[in-house]
């Protein structure tokens, strides 16, 4: 970035980038509360920078690292319970989201396996329609429960149990194929 000031600070920093990064941040998370969260761990991780003048790009190291912080706070919070609605639904009783992803714990350790596994989960996520997306993430990856997602939006509960089902059913097909593949490999 050609305006940037060749000796940086982490002070200067925060002035020129904070709002519009709580902005970035904000957009994509649940909550002002997370989004204040994640935007700190981005200014630690700034603090433990010895030499800011090290990195030629500041504003894209800066939305890098909050993009990861919002990604590993989505995997976080889907290490929680998988739904309501999958132990009222007899098909899907023991479901967790690792169990629709057929992540094999071993494997799971594995970095590049992680975000193979997320990136081709978001894709097939961007496929679903919205209502389905919607009630997926704010279920698995923002932890509302099934409930919480009916009263916010007024819908029927069974409305909003039935779009979490189809939404399950068809990211299990849409992710089988990647399954088979990496069990192959």
């Amino acid at each position: 970035m050609a305006t940037e000031n060749p000796k940086r600070t982490v002070l200067d920093t925060v002035k020129q980038y904070g709002g519009r990064l709580f902005g970035f941040i904000r957009d994509r998370v649940r909550t002002e509360e997370d989004a204040e969260d994640i935007l700190q761990d981005v200014w630690y991780q700034l603090s433990r920078v010895v030499d800011l003048d090290q990195i030629s790009s500041l504003s894209g190291w800066l939305y890098e690292v909050a993009r990861n912080r919002i990604t590993d706070r989505y995997r976080r919070t889907r290490e929680t319970t998988f739904t309501d609605a999958a132990r009222s639904d007899e098909d899907d009783a023991d479901l967790s989201l690792d169990d629709l992803l057929m992540i094999d714990p071993e494997s799971a350790d594995d970095p590049s396996f992680r975000d193979l596994i997320w990136d081709e989960l978001m894709r097939a996520l961007a496929e679903l329609p919205d209502s389905q997306r919607t009630v997926f993430v704010q279920n698995e990856l923002e932890d509302q429960t099934l409930q919480a997602i009916a009263d916010l939006t007024g819908e029927n509960l069974k409305t909003i149990i039935s779009r979490k089902r189809y939404a399950v059913q068809y990211l299990r097909k849409r992710l089988q194929s990647l399954y088979d593949e990496l069990s192959n490999s």
